[in-house]
């Protein structure tokens, strides 16, 4: 095939025009390899070879464009590219090009995945370390990366969530469990939560008269005296709150 002429477009493609009015768009890096620029035409077995090397730079060309918009893990990469019919080899080649020009590179992906969770999210270690995991990170390298962050960082996180989680529902011990199974779910370790949780002083005065006195209107329709007294206090208990804070209800 007589090649016409071959125009420039925009990005990194060209447009080769043929004599029998056929054409076809190809990537500039195909141009190159195959000295395209300075060749008055090509035979079928070139053709066959161009097409298929255009299919790689077209591949390589999403893929530049998904690590670009967004920082990804190489796993991530090859799942990605298990949706584009080229061969195995290529794929690799793929991601060993992005991973030599360092687009592609788990450990500074660990490095801001942690960051910007720690910074921007209220997930703790744990979490943070299955999710990548699940990214297929080494666990050496989320070790490594964790390392860097001092221990208080998540003690003070722990601190921040409990206080926006003002106790003004249950008793402290309903409280300490329901704020323990939040905290553990949100990724962060027992050693971190149970001393803050120790030292809690919450005061449940005011709640509890409260519970006491919407218990007594309740049940002082049916029951009186000592009854109703033990009535309120097994209540009272089952909502979780100890002896010696109902003990010291007064009415």
């Amino acid at each position: 095939m007589k090649i016409n002429c071959i125009k420039k477009l925009s990005g990194n493609k060209y447009k080769v025009e043929f004599e029998n009015g056929n054409s076809i768009i190809i990537y500039e890096d195909v141009i190159l390899d195959n000295n395209l620029l300075y060749k008055k035409e090509i035979d079928d077995k070139l053709f066959k070879k161009i097409e298929k090397e255009n299919m790689y730079y077209a591949v390589y060309n999403k893929t530049l464009k998904y690590v670009l918009t967004k920082m990804r893990s190489i796993y991530e990469v090859e799942k990605y590219l298990e949706k584009f019919d080229i061969k195995d080899s290529d794929k690799t080649k793929i991601i060993n090009k992005l991973c030599n020009i360092n687009l592609l590179n788990d450990k500074l992906y660990a490095e801001a995945f942690i960051s910007d969770k720690i910074n921007l999210s209220s997930d703790g270690p744990n979490k943070i370390k299955r999710e990548l995991l699940s990214k297929r990170i080494a666990e050496d390298i989320i070790d490594l990366e964790f390392q860097k962050y001092d221990d208080s960082i998540f003690e003070d996180k722990i601190k921040k969530i409990i206080s926006k989680k003002k106790n003004t529902k249950y008793s402290n011990y309903v409280f300490k469990q329901k704020i323990n199974l939040y905290l553990i779910n949100l990724g962060y370790d027992s050693k971190y939560i149970i001393p803050i949780l120790n030292s809690l002083d919450t005061d449940t005065t005011n709640l509890i008269k409260k519970e006491y006195d919407s218990l007594y209107r309740k049940l002082s329709k049916k029951y009186s005296d000592e009854k109703l007294d033990y009535e309120i206090k097994s209540r009272l208990y089952k909502k979780g709150f100890n002896m010696d804070e109902i003990n010291n209800i007064k009415e």
